[in-house]
């Protein structure tokens, strides 16, 4: 008898797990991926034409397109740098979602958004300390990688 009771418990049980599933199939909200989509590609196609933009203006100064090249990343990271240091560039990535990871642009967000955070700890064993969490490993391998590349090079050359 216990075990026709356990075994009609389970059923039970069974039966309002796949209801409850079926439930939140039918509530959950779908997402608008069309609208991520189009807001993602606005936003890094803006970010994109604006560092072009600069790009253009540097080399109107009679800069050659090498060191013109250096100096728009250089006024991108800082960008990227304020804005998240205001808060500004969090509703952008909220807005645009991966839209706003563009390679320098979002390198900087990654870094300063991690020393803001751990600025409490202090400054050096929380924001120096803690500021390559994320951008670390992208360092590493990064310059691992370009100097495998280099060695090839070499070898080939």
């Amino acid at each position: 008898m216990a075990d026709l009771k356990k075994e009609i418990e389970d059923s039970l049980q069974q039966y309002k797990e796949a209801e409850y599933q079926e439930l939140i199939q039918q509530l959950r909200p779908k997402p608008p991926v069309v609208k991520n989509a189009l807001a993602a590609f606005a936003v890094g196609g803006f970010i994109c034409a604006f560092a072009q933009a600069i790009n253009n203006v540097i080399i109107q100064t009679g800069l050659p397109q090498k060191e013109a090249g250096t100096v728009v990343v250089i006024i991108m990271i800082f960008l990227g740098a304020l804005l998240t240091g205001l808060g500004v560039y969090d509703n952008i990535g909220k807005f645009s979602g991966a839209g706003s990871i563009i390679p320098i642009t979002g390198f900087a967000n990654a870094i300063v958004s991690s020393a803001m955070e751990w600025k409490r700890e202090g400054y050096l064993f929380g924001v120096a300390a803690k500021m390559f969490t994320i951008a670390g490993p992208v360092l590493v391998y990064g310059i691992l990688s370009s100097v495998v590349i280099g060695i090839v090079y070499y070898f080939l050359k």
